[in-house]
C-alpha cells in the first residue's frame, strides 16, 4: 500500500501509528485531525488504508470509517475504545471496516495492517478484471449492434454479418469493435 491517511485528534497518537506503518511499507502518509480535513483530502485523491483513531472532535469516527469504506477500494481500521468494541465492530465490520479496540497490541495492529494490505490486493485484481469485463461486454455490445445494422440494410444473415466483421477487423488489422464502430458511423448517417 503506497498511500495512507491516518485521522487521529492527537498528533501523538498520529505519530505512533506513523511508525509503525513506515517499517510495514506505507510510502506515502497523509495525517489530518479531523473528519472534515479528512473528507477535503479525499477529495482530491485516493488512499489505499485510512487508519482512524476514534473519537474525533467532529465525529465518532464510526461515521467516517463506513463513508470511506462504500467508496472504491480503500481499506479502513478504525481504532475504537475497548468499551464502545463490540457495538462499534458489529456495525462496521458488515461494511468492510476492521475494527480494534484500544489500547491495542502492536502485533495485533500491525496483523491488522498486513490483513488489509492483503484485502487491498485481492481487491484491486477484482476491479481490473471488472474493467476488462465491462469493456468486453461494450465490445459485444457495438458489435452486435453493427452486425443487426448489416442484418437490417445488407440483407445478411448473423453468420455472414458476423464473418464480414471478423474478415474486415482481420485485412484491416483492426479490432472488432473499431470495425462495428465504423458500420454503425456508416449507417446512422442514412
Amino acid at each position: 500500500m503506497e498511500n495512507v491517511m491516518i485521522v487521529a485528534a492527537s498528533e501523538k497518537v498520529a505519530s505512533y501509528i506513523s511508525e509503525l506503518l513506515i517499517p510495514a511499507s506505507a510510502c506515502q502518509i497523509t495525517a489530518v485531525k479531523s473528519c472534515g480535513e479528512a473528507r477535503r483530502v479525499l477529495l482530491e485523491r485516493d488512499f489505499d488504508l485510512v487508519v482512524i483513531d476514534s473519537p474525533l472532535r467532529d465525529e465518532t469516527g464510526e461515521s467516517f470509517a463506513l463513508h470511506v469504506a462504500s467508496k472504491e477500494i480503500t481499506q479502513v481500521i478504525l481504532i475504537v475504545k475497548k468499551e464502545f468494541y463490540e457495538a462499534v465492530s458489529a456495525i462496521c465490520e458488515r461494511e468492510g471496516v476492521l475494527t480494534i479496540a484500544k489500547p491495542f497490541d502492536i502485533d495485533v495492529f500491525l496483523s491488522a495492517v498486513s490483513l488489509t494490505r492483503s484485502l487491498y490486493y485481492r481487491m484491486k485484481k477484482m476491479q481490473t478484471e471488472n474493467i476488462q469485463l465491462r469493456k468486453k461486454i461494450e465490445d459485444i455490445r457495438i458489435v452486435d449492434r453493427a452486425k443487426c445494422l448489416l442484418i437490417s440494410f445488407m440483407k445478411m444473415t448473423e453468420k455472414e454479418a458476423h464473418r464480414y466483421i471478423e474478415k474486415q477487423a482481420m485485412d484491416m488489422r483492426i479490432t472488432k469493435r473499431a470495425v462495428a464502430e465504423k458500420i454503425i458511423r456508416t449507417f446512422e448517417d442514412l
